[in-house]
């Protein structure tokens, strides 16, 4: 289901990833970590579904960011920082995938993550 846009915003609709098969697609593609993240990246094919217009992101936390609180809250707080920083900086077309650092994801300030997920976009949509 996807994210209400803000106010004025025209931002492309948030869809989260389900499928195994897109988490390996995006495995593949763009990778780069950042003190609280790391952003896998990978631009869809035309002929995909769900279309050109749509910006879909999955999050995952292996165990060894902790047991199952410590990777919900983790995950918990990748959704939020999606929520505020794709809206503005993501790519319709483009599958996005976070995973969940242990210590630094649950542990560092929820501004400084939002800056992670920023200058990793930043980085991932760079050309050349």
């Amino acid at each position: 289901m996807p994210a209400p846009a803000p106010a004025g915003h025209d931002a492309p609709p948030l869809l989260t990833l389900t499928r195994r098969a897109d988490f390996l697609r995006a495995a593949r593609a763009r990778r780069l970590g950042r003190a609280g993240l790391t952003l896998q990246a990978r631009e869809r094919g035309g002929d995909e579904a769900p279309g050109p217009a749509a910006l879909r992101v999955g999050y995952t936390c292996s165990k060894k960011v902790g047991n199952a609180v410590a990777r919900n809250r983790a995950k918990r707080r990748l959704r939020a920082a999606a929520r505020d920083v794709l809206a503005e900086g993501g790519l319709p077309g483009w599958d996005y995938v976070l995973i969940g650092r242990p210590g630094a994801t649950v542990e560092r300030r929820f501004a400084a993550l939002c800056d992670d997920l920023r200058t990793a976009l930043a980085a991932v949509h760079r050309p050349g």
